[in-house]
């Protein structure tokens, strides 16, 4: 069956760094694009960033470009986020995900979730 599990979240300092990991199995992962969601409390949940199967185009939301960078590492299923430079506005849950083909259909996974607190 198709996981992926977060991890790497925590409480940082304005200004400060993380690095998120999201380790999948149960699917062919150098096969899909990869995606980082967050939803902060009230608020819908929304795309942060996304990485190509290859990894060669990676897409940002405008409040995190160069700021955040994903990537990934085909040979150990395992997508990141580098999160730099981080605001009060960024804390949120993040969330793995990947729209996978099973047998007909393609179903949306994603993870447990990690939580990202900014704060002094």
């Amino acid at each position: 069956q198709v996981q992926l599990v977060e991890s790497g979240g925590g409480l940082v300092q304005p200004g400060g760094s993380l690095r998120l990991s999201c380790a999948a199995s149960g699917f062919t992962f150098s096969s899909y694009t990869m995606n980082w969601y967050r939803q902060a409390p009230g608020k819908e949940r929304e795309l942060v960033a996304a990485i190509t199967s290859t990894g060669s185009v990676t897409n940002y939301a405008d409040s995190v470009k160069g700021r955040f960078t994903i990537s990934r590492d085909n040979a150990g299923n395992t997508v990141y986020l580098q999160m730099n430079s981080l605001k009060p506005e960024d804390t949120a849950v993040y969330y793995c995900n990947a729209w996978v083909l099973i047998g007909m259909s393609v179903d949306g996974y994603w993870g447990q979730g990690t939580q990202v607190t900014v704060s002094s």
